[in-house]
């Protein structure tokens, strides 16, 4: 487990192993999501990054037969 320390400003730094075993790098969003007292960083994946993670997927849809 890491511990950091809370700045004057209210900030922290994510150390270096965590931001490699998660692929964070500088200027990118996380989503922080507080829940039962903990404090959950999220990182956001660029819309470029989930393009096609979706292939191959079966986008049949049975339909009533009163319907189109």
């Amino acid at each position: 487990m890491t511990t950091v320390t809370v700045s004057p400003k209210y900030q922290i730094v994510i150390p270096k192993e965590i931001r490699e075993a998660n692929g964070i790098v500088s200027g990118q969003k996380v989503q922080m999501i507080s829940y039962r007292n903990r404090i959950q960083l999220i990182p956001i994946e660029p819309m470029e990054n989930l393009r096609g993670f979706l292939k191959g997927i079966d986008t049949t849809l049975e339909r009533d037969k009163d319907r189109l």
